[in-house]
């Protein structure tokens, strides 16, 4: 296959390339020099899908879609990060490895290019070290790794959202420390650890630690519901999947609208995007609470028809469910405003908004999910996206 031989060579490539960049024009010039090499590559060594993404991006920056900071940088984290990869076994520290790598070939070009885009490089090295550790498996990853990283941080670059480097660091820290002390404590496995690591440096730079710790709290409430009872969830066959250990799909279907919510409020600092967060982070509380501590309660019943079901099914409620679904949504309405974060006014709409998703999830589960049209991860971003946009129009009537 020979493939590092090829990776050295597409090195050569990706550094002239980079050093050359700047005084080439027009853009085109060098992105069919590129590509004309990628293709020779492709013709003596097994570098297809590898070819296939140095195309596919050069396209992109030949035709002014990506700006050459970030096509640059895309190049340089994806040929540097397979080089370190090759070889490694899928552990932690392979990662690691990884993300020391993706991490100096960002500020190698940065520094180059003299462009201070910390916050880019930084959500470029995210998307990277998640996608390697999703898509893995995949003999075609190179290519969705490659657009991911660049669309990632082409959309942090157009939002021209001006960061402090010491929150920035400040939150990669916090991030990645919270995403490792849940794959230790086997809460999420090695994608949960990225994903969570991403959606806690969204939070902490967007907004501010107070909205992590308003996540924090949801996942403690979570995993403490996933404990619960959990030889007898799994005598009966209904235990969260890998002992309780959860994936990117279950982060990314509670936290993506939290985190949108957070984006927007760093952008346009409203706040009903701090009601949208907070209804969306009780709502993803609330169903985690009812899905594991409401199996314990008994036979439940359809919430289409209130008919007997059998203990799992998608779409059954029992009375404990319920009750234990608003006390997870309060929960983390009033953690918010001990944290200032809302009045309690707000606090009533968001645990009520963590009430309604929760039963919005049961009823997307009995008529969506349990015909095949949804999964799982799927009924759970309906569920807190309906969390969330119930408290914003509760909250935006109630201001009027």
């Amino acid at each position: 296959m020979q493939r590092q031989p090829a990776l050295g060579y597409a090195a050569l490539l990706v550094g002239g390339a980079t050093l050359a960049g700047p005084y080439v024009d027009p853009p085109w010039l060098l992105a069919l020099v590129v590509i004309l090499y990628a293709l020779i590559l492709m013709r003596f060594f097994a570098t297809r899908y590898l070819t296939y993404t140095f195309c596919v991006l050069a396209a992109l920056y030949g035709i002014g879609l990506l700006p050459f900071f970030v096509f640059a940088t895309t190049l340089a984290m994806l040929v540097l990060g397979e080089l370190v990869f090759r070889n490694r076994a899928d552990d932690l520290n392979t990662y690691l490895y990884y993300i020391i790598s993706t991490a100096w070939a960002g500020m190698l070009v940065m520094a180059y290019l003299q462009e201070m885009e910390f916050l880019t490089i930084i959500f470029g090295i995210i998307a990277a070290v998640l996608l390697k550790v999703i898509l893995l498996k995949f003999e075609d990853s190179l290519m969705i790794e490659g657009i991911g990283i660049a669309m990632t941080m082409w959309l942090i670059q157009e939002l021209n959202y001006q960061a402090d480097l010491q929150m920035v660091v400040a939150a990669v820290i916090v991030g990645f420390t919270f995403g490792y002390f849940a794959f230790r404590a086997r809460t999420a496995d090695l994608t949960g650890l990225f994903s969570a690591a991403l959606v806690g440096i969204i939070l902490v730079v967007f907004a501010d630690v107070r909205w992590f710790i308003v996540m924090l709290a949801f996942f403690i409430l979570g995993s403490a519901a996933t404990k619960y009872k959990y030889s007898y969830k799994k005598r009966i066959g209904v235990e969260q999947g890998q002992s309780g250990a959860r994936g990117y799909r279950n982060v990314f279907a509670n936290g993506i609208v939290a985190a949108a919510a957070a984006v927007l409020f760093g952008v346009f600092q409203q706040p009903v995007f701090i009601v949208m967060y907070v209804g969306c982070v009780a709502t993803a509380a609330a169903d985690t609470l009812a899905s594991e501590v409401g199996v314990t309660g008994g036979i439940p019943r359809l919430i289409t028809t209130l008919k007997p079901v059998p203990i799992g099914t998608n779409g059954g409620v029992t009375v404990t469910g319920e009750v234990v679904a608003f006390l997870g949504g309060l929960a983390v309405s009033v953690v918010a405003v001990l944290l200032g974060m809302i009045t309690p006014e707000m606090a009533v709409i968001c645990a009520l908004a963590g009430f309604v998703g929760t039963n919005l999830d049961s009823l997307v589960g009995a008529t969506l999910e349990n015909r095949g049209f949804l999964g799982n991860a799927g009924t759970n971003l309906l569920a807190t996206l309906g969390g969330g946009i119930f408290a914003v129009l509760v909250f935006s009537a109630l201001s009027v």
